[in-house]
């Protein structure tokens, strides 16, 4: 399918949920290579955990705390390490969104924030287990709620596969 003419110079992005998974590293090549085809960007997105439990009495909330801000700073870490990729594939930096919540939660509250979010980008596991809890949740039961398209891309696709696909 063409790409809408009217939707240049919007700065179309292509949304992607990070984590240390390779599914998701091939996720993010994927939208990096199509941003590059439409003049697009790329939103990277972590979403930290919140603790179970940790919040529950009152001498867990400074462990909590200090759980938060180190997952955080991991999550800037994986961020800065994930941006070197998506800059060489796109030639563009591409925006870091750190959240806190449960991650189909904040999928859609960005999704809803940010206008120029063309498509959702996800990265599906090929193990054995399923294609992942997230991709499970948002392209099963919620996808018929998302006003973006979800665009489910394979862990093994080939680096080949994607600039043949892109």
């Amino acid at each position: 399918m063409p790409f809408d003419e009217s939707r240049r110079g919007r700065r179309n992005k292509f949304l992607v949920v990070v984590d240390s998974t390779p599914e998701c590293r091939v996720a993010l090549r994927f939208a990096s290579h199509r941003a590059k085809k439409i003049g697009g960007g790329v939103i990277m997105l972590h979403v930290i955990q919140e603790p179970e439990g940790a919040t529950e009495a009152a001498h867990w909330i400074s462990v909590a705390e200090q759980l938060k801000a180190e997952q955080r700073e991991a999550a800037e870490q994986l961020m800065q390490d994930l941006a070197a990729e998506v800059m060489q594939d796109s030639g563009t930096m591409p925006e870091f969104v750190i959240r806190e919540g449960r991650t189909q939660d904040e999928v859609l509250s960005l999704i809803g924030d940010e206008p120029h979010i063309l498509a959702l980008v996800l990265g599906a596991s090929p193990g054995k287990e399923g294609p992942g809890p997230l991709v499970s949740q948002l392209a099963g039961k919620l996808s018929g709620s998302f006003r973006t398209p979800i665009l489910l891309i394979p862990g093994t696709l080939s680096d080949e596969m994607i600039a043949e696909l892109t």
